[in-house]
Formats: C-alpha cells, sequence, structure tokens
C-alpha cells in the first residue's frame, strides 16, 4: 500500500516537472527565435497548463487501473465492505480501507485456525470415545467366534459385556444427536409449572447407590419445607441437575458432599447451586470446561465413564431456556456450578 502511494506521488511530481520543463523548452525555442514578447507569455502559461492537465488525467487514468486492479481482487475475497462503496483513486482514502480490510482478514483467518484446532481435537475425541467401545464389542464378539460360544458361561459373561458397550456407544450417539439439535436450535422445550426441590429430591434418589460407592452425601444446604415453583422444562432441568451431580459424584473427593441449595436471585429468577468438595478445577481448565468432550483429567475421567458431553448439554440447556450458568472452582478444595431459572408466576 505504502509502494502505490509512492508511486502516486511520483507520478503526479512527474507530471508537474514535465510540464514546467515545457514551457521552458517553448521559452527557449521563443527566444532564439527572436518571437517573444510579452503578449506570449499568457499563451505558453496557458500551454503549460494545459499540458499539467492532461498529464495529470493521464496519471490518473494510470492510478484508477491500478486502484481498480486492487478493488477486482478484493471483490474476489467478498468484500462486502469494500465493494459496496465507489471505487476512489484517493491513496489516503483507500489506505484507510484496506488497512482496515486486513485487519478484519487477520482476525478473520486467526478465528478460522482456531476453529480448526477445535475441530481437529474434536474429531480425534470423538474417535477416541466411539473405537473404545468398539473395539470391546469387536473383541468379545470375535472371541466367542473363535470357539467360546461354545462355553455356556464364558459366552454369557462375554455377551454381557458386549452388550455394555454397545448401550455406551448408544450413550454416546444420543448426546451428540441432542447437543447438536441444541446447538441448531430444533430441539423444542416443553415448558411448565414444577417444584424445582421436589425434582432435586429425586435426582439424589436415583444416584443414591452411585454416591454410595464413593461414600459420597448427596444432601441440600438446608431444610426445604415449601415447594419453590419454576417455569422451565422439567425433563431438561432434571437432565443439567443429574449431570451435575454425577460431574460432581465422578470428581468428588471420597466420603465427600455434593450439597444444593436454592436461592432468590431477583424477583422473577432463582439460582441452583451444585456444590461439591472434590479435587477442583484449575484456572486454566476452566475456560474450555463447557467444551465437547474435553476432560481435566483425560487419564482418570475415562474410567468413570460417561460420554464427555455432560457439561456442554447442560451449557446448551441452560442457554436454550435463555439463562446462564456459572462455574467458581478450586483446584484441591472444590466446585460450584450455578445456573438460574424462570420463577412461575
Amino acid at each position: 500500500m505504502q509502494k502505490l502511494k509512492k508511486t502516486y506521488k511520483f507520478a503526479v511530481k512527474t507530471a508537474l516537472f514535465t510540464s514546467l520543463l515545457l514551457i521552458l523548452l517553448l521559452s527557449i525555442f521563443l527566444l532564439l527565435l527572436k518571437a517573444w514578447t510579452w503578449w506570449i507569455f499568457p499563451f505558453v502559461m496557458l500551454f503549460g497548463l494545459i499540458s499539467f492537465i492532461i498529464m495529470q488525467f493521464r496519471v490518473e487514468r494510470f492510478i484508477y487501473r491500478r486502484v481498480k486492479k486492487i478493488y477486482d481482487d478484493l471483490t474476489l475475497l467478498e468484500s462486502a465492505s469494500l465493494t459496496s462503496q465507489p471505487i476512489t483513486t484517493d491513496m489516503a482514502t483507500l489506505t484507510k480501507e484496506i488497512d482496515k480490510y486486513a485487519k478484519d482478514k487477520k482476525l478473520e483467518i486467526e478465528t478460522l485456525k482456531v476453529r480448526e484446532e477445535y475441530r481437529k481435537e474434536f474429531l480425534g475425541n470423538v474417535s477416541h470415545e466411539l473405537k473404545t467401545p468398539l473395539f470391546t464389542v469387536q473383541g468379545y464378539i470375535l472371541t466367542l467366534l473363535d470357539g467360546a460360544i461354545d462355553d455356556k458361561r464364558i459366552r454369557k459373561r462375554y455377551l454381557n459385556r458386549a452388550s455394555k458397550g454397545v448401550e455406551r456407544l448408544i450413550y454416546i450417539v444420543k448426546d451428540l444427536d441432542m447437543i447438536t439439535k441444541l446447538e441448531v436450535g430444533d430441539l423444542s422445550l416443553n415448558k411448565e409449572v414444577f417444584d424445582v426441590v421436589h425434582l432435586i429430591e429425586n435426582v439424589f434418589e436415583l444416584l443414591e447407590m452411585k454416591a454410595a460407592r464413593k461414600k459420597i452425601t448427596l444432601t441440600f444446604d438446608r431444610d426445604y419445607s415449601d415447594a419453590i415453583l419454576v417455569y422451565a422444562d422439567k425433563e431438561r432441568i432434571e437432565q443439567v441437575i443429574t449431570n451435575l451431580v454425577v460431574n460432581s459424584i465422578k470428581y468428588g473427593m471420597e466420603k465427600g458432599t455434593t450439597e444444593i441449595s436454592i436461592e432468590n436471585l431477583i424477583k422473577n429468577k432463582v439460582i441452583v447451586r451444585v456444590t461439591d468438595n472434590g479435587e477442583g478445577i484449575t484456572e486454566e481448565n476452566l475456560p474450555r470446561i463447557f467444551e465437547r468432550f474435553y476432560r481435566v483429567d483425560k487419564s482418570g475421567s475415562r474410567k468413570e465413564g460417561g460420554s464427555g458431553l455432560g457439561l456442554s448439554i447442560v451449557k446448551h440447556i441452560i442457554e436454550a431456556h435463555d439463562e446462564r450458568i456459572y462455574i467458581e472452582s478450586e483446584a484441591e478444595v472444590g466446585s460450584e456450578f450455578s445456573f438460574s431459572m424462570e420463577k412461575a408466576k
């Protein structure tokens, strides 16, 4: 851009100097012919002015062709901000436009690079999550086909393990299907009025055995004797609370506690907090905690099962309700997930 600007200035100066040179040569020629008189001077100046205008016009045409080529190149790159404006030969204006264009494209390229890295990581995670149960099922089936099917005891055990592998595959595919629908807005919400306290009690009962295996206590922060009515999709909110509690059990310390509290946020909102005293999340992992398949402990957490999509689904369900989810965590201290909900009118 600077090179084109210098070229333009050089061309203008050349036109001016050439015009002055022509005036000088004409004046010398008239002097040599002894035809110089005072009344010829205006004609000489007029000649110089006309020559300058003609040369300046030629220079403008040259610059116009150069600038038009730049605009044509930018048109191929689909720059609406530039192609929607009239072509200008003003170098300062053009410089600002192209500088802005370059900055926007640089930001766009950097964003695309980040998305490309995320895409590669996502595909790698999907591949890993699917191939583990697939290879497990394949291994058991091949073993049975190799002759183990004749042993009734081994046959039943291996078929049960293969069935669990298939169930895990179905679980992952269902979660992927749900999160895809949530992201594109295809999953409709069936909002209704319900008691969130009763819903949490049902989740606690459902996960009681899972928590007992790690001696984790599931509890409220206090006794909620009165119902707290909210307006939301009951099934989806149950899934949110279930995923958060399962997550707290998965990363919770043995003999720890998972506590849920419900507080008034503003006049028409409540906030539900799920707090644990588990291993917590380091600061560098917090920004990515809601990403699909992202795991803080990539080795240990896989042993606990799950699709790796739980927190991502939670975030999308809450955002589908036009609400927000928050997280506070400290390594070796614990984590607190909280989300808002609309009160029933």
